[in-house]
């Protein structure tokens, strides 16, 4: 799949402008399904991106503390496995409830809408319906971290260092998933954009693949920056410093790309009104506290080769 939407994209890139302007490309004749059906059930591949990111993660994480000076044990690693995960999800769905629904949103608060009819009344549990925010599940995990943490007394600085360049390669999988479902496109792109797409449910006009722009950004180049800095260098020595690069680097690209993404349809008001959308004002805590992490780090001694094996 990975191969297929590349090969699309130096296709698409290689046409002329003006036959681009012409012909934009159409999701719908892609042929992407949504997930792979196994009787009358369906295997979606949002599920199946979430279980392959979590999978890496602790695939990753367990090859990290083999090395000298690891902050936790693998009996650690398992216990973020488990709460991790836990996190992920609740915080997740919980900060789409608090921000993406209720209030002036015209959506129904996930809190205390109920479907009395359904097999499940409250709605806030029907995760098969869709709605999760990042920045909900990243307070989700952070919360998690530090659960495990003080509960097995951990630095949690240290352990959040080998736990950041674990998590880009799941944004990654999540927005080709986005992508794959043909959800939360981009705005209207003009003629020069030889990529853009019609999407199923957003109007006639071409628009940006913006999922794409998330993948590229808050995932590949995220990875290929954390991952080397923690293999090919001694920056997991200075407690905070690759925990800040996570969310400041996060940040940033999300910042960016919100340029190119469609607002949420019942925050465009918002939008509007501040000039900014929903995702970039949640990102501007999340760079600060990256940035802060990141200076800090920087300036303090790195920890001994002996202090860092105690």
């Amino acid at each position: 799949m990975l191969l297929s939407l590349a090969q699309l994209a130096l296709d698409a890139a290689a046409l002329p402008a003006t036959h681009a302007a012409h012909q934009p490309i159409v999701w719908a004749d892609l042929g992407l399904r949504r997930g792979i059906a196994i009787g009358p059930f369906m295997l979606r591949y949002y599920s199946l991106a979430y279980l392959a990111g979590i999978l890496f993660a602790y695939w990753h994480l367990s090859r990290m503390v083999r090395l000298p000076g690891a902050p936790l044990a693998q009996r650690h690693v398992d216990d973020l496995f488990f709460w991790c995960t836990v996190g992920i999800i609740a915080g997740g769905r919980l900060g789409y409830a608090l921000v993406y629904t209720g209030g002036g949103t015209g959506i129904p608060s996930l809190f205390t809408h109920f479907t009395p009819t359904e097999t499940v009344s409250w709605d806030l549990l029907r995760l098969w319906d869709g709605g999760m925010s990042f920045h909900g599940g990243f307070l989700g995990v952070v919360a998690a971290i530090a659960w495990v943490c003080w509960r097995n007394g951990l630095n949690f600085l240290r352990v959040g260092d080998y736990i950041s360049p674990c998590a880009p390669l799941g944004l990654l999988f999540g927005r080709i998933a986005n992508f794959i479902n043909g959800e939360l496109w981009g705005r209207e792109a003009g003629p020069d954009v030889p990529w853009a797409m019609i999407f199923p449910g957003a109007g006639a006009m071409p628009r940006h693949p913006s999922q794409l722009y998330e993948a590229l950004l808050e995932g590949l180049v995220l990875a290929m920056v954390l991952i080397p800095l923690f293999w090919k260098t001694a920056l997991r020595f200075r407690p905070g410093l690759l925990a800040g690069c996570f969310p400041l680097g996060y940040g940033l690209a999300r910042f960016v790309v919100e340029y190119y993404r469609e607002p949420d349809a019942q925050l465009e008001e918002f939008t509007r009104a501040t000039h900014l959308s929903m995702g970039q004002w949640l990102c501007l805590p999340m760079i600060a506290v990256g940035l802060f992490f990141v200076v800090r780090g920087m300036v303090r001694s790195p920890l001994g080769q002996a202090t860092a094996r105690g």
